[in-house]
């Protein structure tokens, strides 16, 4: 049996159900949103329409949610937290750290073409909800920077300034999820992180 995905712990926005039942109405709930606002937008988006294409009564959103913000809110950790729970496995599994660079963007390009709505949501909480907007690239940056100390400590990748690498490689990924996930999907997203991967790992200066 396939377990149901749990939203995020982080979810504050969110009332904390306490059964499994309870789970699974607030990920059906989650998931309608994101159809919601990835559709609509914020602003023309609407609870009723969530509750609809949820298939749960009104009364039930207002059980997990206390407004169309918070329900935002909580969706915008959401599929923050849904990113990286597909990504980094790829970039572990990975026989190194320039490896899984390549393996991790792939996985990200794959992600984005299922999950189009990611990037009007994530846009749009720049003006909804600031502070969850800035959270999510921080928390992802951080987590970032760190993972490529580490991945010096091993040996697999020069010495730098981490925090400027981990936001300079995620802008990349950003701009590259934009063209090649959202508006063209119609090239191999290997052939996308081959080339990705060759800039990272030979930069732009001219070789012998």
């Amino acid at each position: 049996m396939t377990a149901t995905p749990q939203p995020s712990e982080a979810l504050a926005t969110a009332k904390t159900p306490r059964t499994e039942r309870g789970r699974k109405t607030l990920r059906l709930i989650l998931d309608a949103a994101a159809e919601e606002f990835g559709a609509r937008g914020y602003h023309e988006g609407s609870i009723a329409r969530i509750a609809q294409r949820a298939s749960v009564a009104i009364g039930s959103f207002y059980t997990y949610f206390d407004s169309k913000e918070a329900v935002f809110r909580a969706l915008v950790a959401d599929m923050s937290r849904q990113v990286r729970e597909h990504v980094v496995p790829f970039i572990l599994a990975a026989p190194d750290r320039l490896a899984g660079e390549r393996a991790g963007l792939s996985a990200y390009l794959d992600f984005v073409r299922t999950h189009k709505a990611l990037y009007r949501i994530i846009d749009e909480s720049a003006f909804v909800a600031e502070d969850a907007y800035r959270r999510h690239y921080v928390d992802v940056a951080d987590g970032y920077a760190t993972s490529l100390e580490q991945a010096f400590g091993r040996g697999e990748v020069s010495d730098g300034d981490w925090q400027v690498r981990a936001w300079a490689i995620m802008g990349m990924n950003v701009f590259l999820g934009l063209k090649f996930g959202v508006w063209d999907d119609a090239r191999p997203v290997e052939e996308i992180a081959a080339a990705a991967h060759a800039l990272i790992t030979n930069g732009l200066a001219p070789r012998a």
